[in-house]
């Protein structure tokens, strides 16, 4: 947060002082609802949860250094200036709002990057990361917070020496990203694709592709907006706003950002010819897979909206590493194990996408897809899945485990394809999972986990790296007892 007083918080969200602040008290740092993250001169926000009540918490915010909270209750004994509110999310939206206005009417307003998607939201943020953070100081936060809590409290990390604030914006429901850009307004939008993540919640592609176009439609004349030409619906949205408009594509040589010689090394790294404004230059990525080839199409395009050179946009390229955790994650382990943690989301584009990926380092190694649920596909999800697991098949993958109830059509399809046998694997309980794994894996595998955030896989797999990384291989146990 730029630097300001409890008082002016205060009177800004219509809050009441308490705990015995003077309103004169400094805050200059950012605002988290997590008493672990607060440092020196931070605003601690306390959340009354079903679970969790920050109140409990505002003490060991205190001695962590926080120079203020915002709370809904007086707790006795409160041992940090606070201001009371009733609603302390309204009073973030406002909040951050205003500190985006005033760092707006600075002498160097920060340039404002929100951009929207069904897949591949988190890893074009760290692609932009990666081009930005070297031109100027970045706001790109690790991981994916992109609601009505995460958005504003990324927007209260702005500084006076801000220069770009790049912002995910999520939704499930028609209204939720306009809302979202009433809090933040960007400058240039960028929207990367519709697809079938959540199509359960809108009723119909053509119900996100409504909801992701809010994104378009708040922009003002000197925005931009950033599209995916590949993307039908996407594209269209053209439409629907008054900025200049600029397209990203694979395939169309007359986009801004354009592709050509799409290759991917034994280790499914993509590179390729990134072309741009007449230029063109050699990419190759450290990220696996060949889909973010498009996530960088769509980072150089709004990249370059921004005003960072072609040269500066290919280096950063070039550079990026995995950010964000539960994304195409690589941890290589003892036995020669690999495994790819790319279980923080996933619907039928993205669980492709990640098969495919898997489906090339299979062309040397032993391969070994371990599937969950996809979440919030509606009617269409029984089909949606049972689809994926002869997609998986068909991709040439050893070894396919199905984990959960919600996923069974999966293993359903994985077996009506290539019959019963040891690769088809169907495990019920989560729990059950890693002693299935033990006996799945072998020297020279490469694991592939990929679910919705809610099946559990994510955390499977942080805990499969932690046991297996402490396990001594075969020939180290042979030498301990030689």
């Amino acid at each position: 947060m730029r630097k300001t007083t409890v008082g002016a918080i205060a009177r800004l969200v219509g809050g009441r002082l308490v705990g015995g602040a003077h309103g004169n008290e400094s805050v200059h740092g950012k605002a988290s609802v997590d008493s672990r993250a607060i440092g020196e001169g931070d605003l601690f926000v306390a959340f009354e949860g079903e679970h969790v009540d920050g109140h409990d918490y505002v003490g060991a915010a205190a001695r962590a250094g926080a120079a203020a909270a915002l709370v809904t209750k007086v707790v006795p004994g409160l041992e940090l200036p606070a201001i009371q509110v009733a609603d302390p999310l309204e009073a973030l939206e406002i909040l951050a709002r205003h500190e985006l206005a005033e760092a707006r009417a600075s002498a160097r307003p920060p340039i404002v990057i929100a951009l929207t998607g069904s897949n591949g939201k988190t890893s074009t943020k760290d692609l932009l990361h990666a081009i930005l953070a070297p031109v100027g100081e970045t706001i790109a936060p690790i991981g994916s917070r992109n609601n009505e809590l995460g958005l504003p409290l990324t927007v209260l990390e702005l500084s006076e020496t801000t220069r770009f604030l790049v912002l995910e914006m999520g939704a499930r429901g028609i209204g939720h990203i306009a809302h979202l850009a009433h809090i933040a307004r960007p400058d240039i939008s960028l929207v990367l694709n519709v697809g079938s993540a959540h199509v359960g919640e809108f009723g119909g592609l053509d119900n996100i592709a409504l909801a992701k176009g809010e994104l378009v439609e708040v922009l003002e004349e000197t925005g931009t907006a950033v599209l995916n030409a590949d993307d039908a619906r996407v594209k269209a949205m053209q439409s629907r706003t008054c900025a200049r408009v600029v397209h990203f594509s694979l395939a169309d040589d007359s986009a801004e950002a354009y592709a050509s010689d799409v290759g991917l090394d034994g280790a499914a790294r993509a590179s390729f010819m990134l072309h741009m404004g007449g230029k063109k230059a050699p990419v190759s990525l450290t990220l696996t897979g060949e889909h973010h080839v498009k996530n960088a199409l769509a980072a150089a395009a709004a990249a370059a909206a921004a005003g960072v050179s072609f040269e500066d946009i290919v280096a950063g390229l070039r550079s990026a590493e995995q950010r964000s955790p539960g994304r195409m994650q690589v941890s290589e382990l003892p036995g020669d194990v690999t495994l790819i943690n790319d279980a923080y989301n996933a619907n039928p584009d993205s669980m492709r996408a990640g098969l495919s990926a898997l489906a090339v380092l299979g062309r040397e190694r032993h391969t070994v897809a371990v599937l969950g649920e996809m979440l919030e596909l509606g009617p269409e999800s029984e089909k949606a899945h049972r689809d994926m697991g002869v997609f998986a098949v068909e991709q040439g993958i050893d070894v396919i485990v199905t984990i959960g109830r919600g996923a069974h059509a999966i293993h359903q399809g994985v077996t009506e394809t290539r019959g019963e046998n040891e690769r088809a694997v169907y495990v019920e309980r989560l729990e059950d999972a890693p002693a299935v794994l033990e006996t799945v894996k072998r020297p020279g595998s490469t694991l592939l986990l990929k679910s919705s955030n809610g099946a559990g896989l994510a955390k499977l797999g942080e805990s499969l790296v932690r046991t297996w990384a402490a396990e001594p291989t075969k020939a180290e146990d042979a030498g301990e007892k030689a």
